[in-house]
């Protein structure tokens, strides 16, 4: 009996030594240009300073004129916040400020209701640096 269990152990780790053998000679081979991609992707990526955040949208409109219009005014009665648009054919989408949490964009959303119908909040990717000019 302990000539078989011995034999059956013999044999699990010469099995298993092969199969590692066989793992460890496994080779990649890419495409051309797969390598700088990816090292493309990786540097973009280490670059990239957003994070996610929300905005008060003030607006959506197929008239940029109106969104031009809209924005002028925005300017003129909170020039400290920072406002911008978005455009995601057909619609113009004018947000405001850039906050970390939902909290803090609700304080603006409560502020602008009074001078705008359907101010709503968005999520979005926000940057640092427009994090910084809000506080």
């Amino acid at each position: 009996m302990q000539r078989f269990f011995a034999s059956l152990t013999f044999l699990i780790l010469l099995i298993g030594s092969s199969h590692l053998t066989a793992q460890s000679a496994v080779a990649i081979n890419t495409e051309t240009g797969i390598d700088a991609l990816m090292e493309l992707f990786q540097t973009e990526n280490e670059a990239e300073n957003k994070v996610d955040g929300w905005r008060v949208q003030i607006l959506a409109t197929t008239d940029r004129n109106r969104l031009e219009t809209v924005e002028s005014a925005f300017k003129v009665n909170y020039p400290s916040v920072p406002v911008d648009w978005v455009h995601t054919k057909p619609y113009y989408k004018l947000r405001a400020g850039a906050f970390q949490t939902k909290q803090e964009a609700e304080r603006l959303k409560h502020t602008l209701e009074r001078q705008f119908e359907g101010v709503y909040l968005v999520k979005d990717k926000v940057s640092e640096n427009e994090l910084l000019r809000m506080y």
